[in-house]
């Protein structure tokens, strides 16, 4: 029987962090270097744990050898042959010997003989992705237990859910870190063409809650339009934050070049839009509909001005809150509601 839930779910968008007394003297004082401890893999990572999406257009090679000069995650988009990675791995072996790159990976058959081809032929991976729109089916956390079975010492990132039952489930199954969020992506449209999803911010914190409580990690994916939302993810209890369209039209994020009217642009599209599936599978089955949209993001040049415009964002968040470190910033965060976020008399941009 339908029901509602009268308890009132916050995105990004609909709170700001209070400002707190604080000791430190300069935003470069601030440690945004993390380590962690996975509790099924019993893996190690440490780094600035922010996430290139595993998309076409974001998560390729060449992001994740620029990502790694800050310290930055990639999870590699899975349409990349065994021969794509062994030349990776031939050309930046630095890339995989800090374990900063996951191998990503849908849930057929198919999929699943191609992970283990790429894994046996690059060990040095260690992490998986297993990425699928839909983390609630039966069918994706028997593919996670078979993953984590044949795969016992790599860390497994799965998702995508909303709910703290499910994060409790695919921890239990074998995933170390949940990726967290239902259509907030700027590219997707699953809210619009299904009616389903969870707002950001509440998602996050209900489901870091569900995960720390069994020692599993969570990532944020999804909804960040600005440095701003990136703290506020990490405040609200996100472990790693995942970046799409923040990272998207940079030399670093695949495709070309397309000039139109003497502007630079570069196509960016969701995973489910028609222009992913026309390229990867033909079209869209005549049984689901698209659930993402193909844009033209202005192109914005080298990758490193948008991480170094990032990281000095969540450093000055810290110091605005007392945070000497990024492990202390969900510790200090009190959210307050608000009506609007920004003044717009010159614009929205930047």
């Amino acid at each position: 029987m339908p029901r509602i839930e009268n308890d009132i779910k916050l995105d990004f968008k609909d709170v700001l962090l209070r400002p707190k007394r604080s000791t430190l003297k300069s935003r470069s004082e601030v440690d945004l270097m993390r380590s962690f401890t996975f509790r099924n893999s019993k893996g190690s990572y440490r780094g600035i744990p922010i996430i290139a999406a595993n998309m076409d257009t974001v998560g390729t090679f060449e992001m994740a050898v620029a990502l790694h000069q800050f310290s930055l995650f990639t999870a590699v988009h899975k349409h990349y042959c065994v021969d794509d990675w062994k030349e990776f791995a031939t050309k930046h072996p630095e890339c995989l010997e800090v374990r900063n790159v996951a191998v990503s990976t849908g849930t057929s058959e198919a999929d699943f003989e191609r992970l283990g081809a790429i894994l046996a032929a690059v060990p040095q991976v260690q992490y998986v992705c297993v990425d699928v729109a839909n983390g609630y089916s039966e069918h994706f956390v028997h593919f996670v237990k078979d993953v984590r079975q044949k795969f016992p010492s790599h860390t497994i990132m799965a998702g995508n859910v909303v709910t703290g039952e499910m994060v409790e489930e695919l921890i239990l199954a074998g995933a170390d870190i949940i990726k967290v969020g239902i259509g907030p992506g700027s590219v997707c449209t699953t809210r619009k063409k299904t009616g389903v999803g969870y707002p950001q911010l509440s998602a996050v914190i209900e489901c870091a809650d569900a995960a720390h409580g069994l020692g599993g990690h969570i990532i944020s994916d999804g909804g960040c339009t600005c440095p701003g939302d990136v703290s506020k993810a990490f405040g609200a209890g996100a472990d790693f934050v995942m970046l799409g369209g923040m990272l998207a039209g940079h030399n670093e994020s695949g495709g070309e070049i397309i000039e139109k009217n003497g502007k630079k642009y570069k196509l960016f599209y969701g995973m489910s839009s028609d222009t992913a599936m026309r390229k990867h599978v033909g079209g869209v089955a005549e049984y689901r509909a698209s659930e993402g949209k193909t844009v033209e993001v202005p192109y914005k040049g080298p990758v490193e001005d948008t991480v170094r415009d990032v990281l000095g964002g969540v450093r000055s968040t810290c110091t605005y809150v007392g945070a000497a470190k990024l492990k202390e910033l969900s510790r200090r965060t009190t959210f307050i509601r608000v009506t609007q976020q920004l003044n717009t008399v010159f614009g929205t941009d930047n």
